[in-house]
């Protein structure tokens, strides 16, 4: 191993090691040399020659051998990009996707109300409703976890951030929801089946599981939270929810059976059913 390492010997070393455990391994490295300088991409090509001081090059060479025992990049690193904003990261909750931002896109494309009542159920980083904050400064946003870490986590985001009119809540789902109209209810609940054999592979080995999974199958946080919205939505709001890409029809057919109306769902950037959305069209007859 290099005694002392220029910023493209580093790089080098960085990617022999990673290849064979990360399919991403240019970019791992990348990151985390950028962590070690605390200087942007563009920096790194710009001057490959430049030698890491002693402190630098051992703090790198830690790095990258936690990532090589599987660790993920944002949590060695602390944060993680989402909507172009750089959110904290911890092993408490979810790291935020790049797939889950096709739930912002989409709540942002509904026909809602400028000064819209929005509830982020699951909020884990704060990275939706902060998302959704940065776009609507009007929409007066309610972030809830059931986790209190996760709940002190996307609080510290959003005061990083600035968006200080999202309120972020501690609650089990709806057990603290005293509003009645909300013009839109997104979540991003868990909804991995708990016998998925891939919960024992790569970066989500090192994520919270409650955070991951779900009983009957990976349906039952998004069922539960399905009924129970129609509680809280006012008369023509949406529910938005993210799932597996191979769960779309079913909570499509829940969504009707339950009364919603204009069922759809969105795919993601990699063309896979993401999302699912429905109108709650007010009250229905028993």
């Amino acid at each position: 191993m290099l005694s002392q390492s220029t910023i493209s010997e580093a790089l080098q070393w960085a990617f022999s090691v990673l290849k064979d455990t990360s399919e991403s391994a240019n970019v791992d490295a990348e990151v985390m040399l950028q962590q070690c300088l605390n200087k942007n991409r563009a920096y790194l090509y710009t001057w490959p020659e430049k030698t890491l001081n002693v402190e630098q090059w051992q703090q790198f060479q830690q790095m990258v051998e936690k990532r090589h025992q599987g660790m993920p990049v944002a949590h060695i690193v602390g944060e993680r990009e989402f909507w172009s904003l750089s959110f904290l990261v911890n092993d408490t909750t979810l790291i935020p996707r790049p797939d889950t931002e096709i739930l912002v896109e989409t709540a942002l494309n509904l026909p809602l109300p400028e000064n819209a009542k929005v509830l982020d159920l699951g909020t884990g980083t704060g990275a939706i409703a902060l998302a959704l904050a940065s776009e609507r400064p009007h929409w007066r946003i309610t972030a809830l976890d059931k986790v209190d870490d996760a709940v002190a986590l996307a609080a510290a985001n959003r005061d990083r951030l600035g968006f200080t009119q999202v309120r972020v809540l501690q609650s089990d789902w709806f057990d603290a929801v005293e509003h009645t109209d909300f013009n839109l209810i997104v979540s991003n609940p868990p909804y991995i089946d708990e016998q998925d054999v891939h919960l024992r592979q790569g970066d989500v080995r090192f994520e919270p599981q409650t955070a991951l999974t779900a009983g009957a199958q990976g349906y039952a946080d998004l069922f539960h939270i399905a009924e129970s919205a129609k509680a809280h939505l006012a008369v023509g709001g949406r529910l938005l929810l993210e799932h597996g890409y191979q769960q779309a029809l079913a909570v499509r057919e829940k969504l009707i059976e339950l009364g919603y109306v204009d069922v759809a769902t969105v795919r993601d950037f990699g063309s896979n059913d993401r999302c699912t959305l429905g109108r709650w069209p007010g009250q229905t007859s028993e």
